[in-house]
């Protein structure tokens, strides 16, 4: 099992941003970036152009979360602003063969790809995905706003989803967003974890102490 942090630009100060991302970046080997419109979920985020700035400033991989109601639209902007690996929802693609396109465009272009869904979502609707992804990534939250606490439900998906990785020899990723803290991440990870991905934890306080302690 790997054992990655992603700090979550969304809980980022912004006053702070150059000093910040690298005290971050002394731990973490990843940024997460997620991107809303206002439409998939009830709040509205970052484009393009803003991780184009932050990736100025990083070499760190970019893991870009697509909340939104038309993710293929974006793909080639979002890869062109530096996303080194791009998530989508379940629950935008019209039917299996849709995503599976999605998904192949992505690695067209270079870049991972990833599949998500809420948590009211039932498991059962990325099944047909996962011998295609790099990444699947356990909403333990619902998706739209940080500061959230930890669905507790979650880790039974995220015991199923390595399950089913062990089960079926397939090499994705498990990461995990929302509410996590040293305490749910080290759940997370005893469950199979890899990717913790961690916004008001690390960015509230002493940021290399969050992440370290992640680790």
């Amino acid at each position: 099992m790997e054992k990655i942090v992603a700090p979550s630009i969304l809980a980022i100060d912004f006053k702070q941003l150059p000093l910040q991302i690298k005290r971050a970046e002394i731990s973490a080997e990843w940024f997460h970036y997620d991107v809303m419109d206002g439409v998939f979920v009830n709040n509205i985020s970052f484009g393009p152009d803003i991780l184009k700035q932050i990736n100025a400033l990083t070499d760190r991989f970019m893991d870009i979360h697509l909340m939104i109601e038309n993710p293929v639209k974006y793909f080639d902007a979002f890869i062109d602003a530096g996303a080194d690996s791009i998530t989508f929802h379940v629950e935008t693609m019209i039917d299996v063969e849709t995503g599976i396109h999605a998904i192949e465009k992505l690695h067209e272009k270079g870049v991972k790809a990833g599949i998500t869904l809420r948590p009211s979502t039932p498991l059962d609707a990325i099944y047909p995905y996962l011998k295609y992804v790099d990444l699947v990534l356990v909403m333990s939250v619902e998706p739209g706003f940080g500061g959230q606490a930890f669905i507790p439900s979650m880790l039974e998906r995220i015991e199923k989803i390595d399950e089913m990785r062990s089960m079926n020899n397939y090499h994705y990723l498990i990461s995990v967003d929302g509410g996590i803290n040293q305490e749910t991440g080290h759940k997370a990870r005893n469950k199979g974890a890899d990717v913790l991905v961690a916004g008001s934890y690390v960015f509230s306080g002493d940021i290399e102490k969050a992440v370290a302690s992640l680790l």
